[in-house]
């Protein structure tokens, strides 16, 4: 099997990879035209996967309305993936202290997050009569028991072991959960790596259960206010700083544009998954992401 053929799955052709060469021969041939016949499914489709992902919009009822909070929550769980997906490629690397290479990642992840938070705009035209429509249909799903987006806030630093709790009878989705749990988040990363930078760090650190949550340190603050005293290019942990700020802002922007849609689509209802809804998303804007970088601030 080739490497391109491992992820296809049963029925769907396989993307042939093509030379510059046959590029050329190909536009030649068709005088700059673009290629309407093909032998079997169109290469776009077998690679982007269209006809199926456009296949998983299964709208519970007849109201227009719900296909747009349909279809931008499955936008934004390719996001929180995406990112997650970024946030993972430089965890190797800040391992390694290769600072300069993890720097693309993180600026891509921070990307992502700007585009995730873009979505919040298409449900920009939701009242509480349009959201009321549809919303029992829904049952008690709520965006709360997204696993993906709770790999993110773990990624993150934001540990909560209760959070991970609905998904203990989905056995694979559990597993991984717990997996990211015991692993060392970006945060424990970033700490380390300041720690072999020559940074002083608390005799806490590295912490001994990552399952918790992080807890500010003021020499871990101190690091970062010596940091930022040498805002030069060649400052790569300047630069790491400045990566890291624009993905904590992010994702802050994403959870404060929740809260707003949660307050203009349903006020301070009770939540669909059982939560106090509005009141609780509040609450959890309190934990902050990289909680130093931002309390360094005051001191530099």
């Amino acid at each position: 099997m080739k490497s391109t053929d491992l992820h296809a799955p049963a029925g769907t052709a396989v993307v042939r990879p093509v030379t510059a060469q046959e590029r050329a021969t190909r536009a030649a041939a068709n005088a700059g035209e673009p290629t309407l016949e093909f032998d079997g499914q169109v290469p776009y489709d077998a690679y982007v996967r269209a006809s199926t992902l456009h296949r998983l919009q299964q709208p519970l009822g007849d109201d227009p309305g719900e296909m747009s909070f349909l279809m931008v929550s499955q936008i934004m769980e390719l996001y929180f993936k995406l990112t997650c997906f970024e946030l993972r490629g430089a965890q190797p690397l800040l391992r390694a202290d290769r600072v300069t290479e993890a720097l693309a990642p993180l600026r891509r992840a921070g990307m992502h997050l700007e585009g995730l938070n873009g979505a919040w705009r298409s449900l920009r035209w939701m009242t509480p009569a349009d959201f009321n429509r549809f919303r029992n249909l829904l049952g008690e799903a709520s965006g709360l028991q997204s696993a993906m987006y709770r790999h993110l806030e773990i990624l993150l630093g934001l540990r909560n072991e209760a959070l991970i709790r609905p998904f203990r009878r989905q056995a694979d989705v559990y597993a991984e959960l717990v997996a990211d749990l015991n692993a060392p988040s970006l945060w424990d990363d970033v700490l380390a790596l300041l720690g072999r930078q020559g940074h002083p760090l608390p005799a806490e650190l590295p912490r001994a259960d990552l399952t918790t949550e992080h807890t500010p340190y003021a020499e871990v603050e101190a690091a970062w206010v010596q940091v930022y005293a040498d805002p030069r290019p060649e400052n790569h942990l300047w630069l790491l700083g400045e990566a890291l700020t624009l993905i904590a802002e992010e994702f802050g922007d994403w959870r404060y544009h929740h809260v707003k849609a949660v307050q203009r689509a349903m006020g301070a209802k009770v939540g669909s998954g059982g939560s106090n809804g509005l009141a609780w998303l509040q609450r959890s804007m309190a934990r902050v992401v990289f909680p130093e970088l931002w309390s360094a601030r005051t001191s530099m």
